[in-house]
């Protein structure tokens, strides 16, 4: 079992920053993909970004420029460094790793960010 703790999120206005965090914790021999996903109200979750464990990056278009992934392959985390925050980022974002040996998946609980215009 995988556990998975988020960290980061909060109130922010347009413009601003944020740093969100997941780490991972359990019987974890290799994580081959982290994610990070959203979720606004009313619209289904979408990936924001992700990031195998070789370090290849993968953006939404809405995100490219803005927001950065990055992980410790050692510590069994995965960040979101979040910048130039738009209201349209408004939403639940949920943490996601993909397992090496078997390819399961894992979520976090969530963390909510708020953009105010």
């Amino acid at each position: 079992q995988v556990r998975l703790v988020e960290s980061g999120g909060g109130l922010v206005q347009a413009g601003g920053s944020l740093r969100l965090s997941c780490v991972a914790s359990g019987s974890i021999l290799s994580i081959r993909v982290m994610s990070w996903y959203r979720q606004a109200p009313g619209k289904q979750r979408e990936l924001v970004a992700d990031i195998t464990i070789g370090g290849a990056t993968n953006y939404a278009d809405s995100v490219k420029g803005r927001f950065d992934i990055s992980r410790d392959n050692a510590k069994n985390t995965v960040n979101l460094q979040m910048n130039n925050l738009k209201p349209e980022d408004t939403a639940v974002y949920y943490c996601n790793v993909r397992m090496s040996l078997d390819d399961y998946t894992y979520w976090g609980q969530g963390t909510q960010v708020t953009v105010s215009s």
